[in-house]
């Protein structure tokens, strides 16, 4: 199954966050933060402007982004987690690689 994003919404696939600090202390599942980073797996075509045009869109599919902590929507799609980002003011960096 295929997502396809409408406007200038973006889809990211949620990346696992650490499990084991840098000393090799394990972080248990109650004491995990929720990622704030993710891949972009779909773009949307970006938001209408007044004029008609589209606005270019400056994250694309396969980009490592973080995001805002408290925004999107969560989303499960055959067993892999998912979020949907409602606008791209959400993505605050894009990492390299």
């Amino acid at each position: 199954m295929n997502i396809r994003p409408l406007g200038d919404r973006v889809v990211i696939k949620l990346l696992a966050s650490e499990e084991v600090t840098k000393s090799g202390i394990v972080i248990p599942d109650t004491a995990k933060e929720k990622s704030q980073q993710g891949e972009v797996v779909a773009v949307g075509p970006g938001r209408l402007m007044d004029d008609g045009t589209r606005a270019v869109m400056e994250v694309k599919v396969g980009d490592i982004i973080v995001f805002a902590k408290y925004t999107g929507t969560e989303m499960k799609l055959d067993g892999v987690d998912y979020m949907i980002l409602s606008s791209e003011r959400d993505v605050l960096a894009i990492m390299d690689k």
